[in-house]
């Protein structure tokens, strides 16, 4: 069963690319690889049973058992030491890509407050996009009355394009609401 986001990417979006960017290869075009989502609890220095309620929210988000992110090194000044719980990440690929990049674009960005769109500036020249949220509240999945904390979230899309052009008119074409 493929997804609403895949199904428009092999028949409207990759021919699109395949014109505008004058490939000859089909295998050239330029698609989605991964989304990686992170979130950084650093107040699991001085709890650390709020980085299983962070697991849980990125899991209820995401639809994927989060992986628990250790401290590589001890650093004196944040009170952190070496293998100490500090985050959570999901990656996810395929079909749970797809939906979470459609829940992502139609839901929870139009219900951040004051926004203007994402920055156009945030890709890192191998055609990788990078953005953070502040809140986790934005997200229909998470219950605003069961949260104890507002926590925010790096975001990761990573393509197999090989320019920062070529990845942003990938992700126009999944309707990323690029800004100013």
């Amino acid at each position: 069963m493929a997804t609403r986001l895949r199904e428009h990417y092999e028949k409207t979006l990759k021919p699109e690319l395949m014109k505008q960017f004058q490939y000859r290869n089909p295998m050239e075009v330029p698609k989605l690889e991964k989304i990686v989502i992170n979130m950084g609890v650093g107040q699991a220095v001085g709890d650390s049973k709020r980085i299983n309620v962070a697991a849980e929210e990125l899991a209820r988000i995401s639809g994927q058992r989060p992986v628990i992110m250790s401290a590589r090194k001890a650093i004196a000044n944040f009170k952190l030491r070496q293998g100490m719980k500090i985050g959570c990440k999901v990656t996810l690929r395929r079909e749970r890509m797809y939906e979470f990049l459609d829940r992502l674009v139609t839901i929870a960005l139009p219900r951040v407050r004051d926004f203007r769109g994402l920055s156009d500036r945030s890709f890192d020249g191998r055609g990788n996009y990078t953005f953070g949220l502040k809140e986790q509240i934005v997200f229909p999945e998470i219950d605003y009355d069961k949260i104890d904390q507002i926590r925010g979230m790096d975001i990761t899309i990573v393509t197999t394009a090989k320019t920062n052009q070529e990845a942003l008119a990938l992700l126009k074409g999944f309707s990323m609401p690029f800004g100013g």
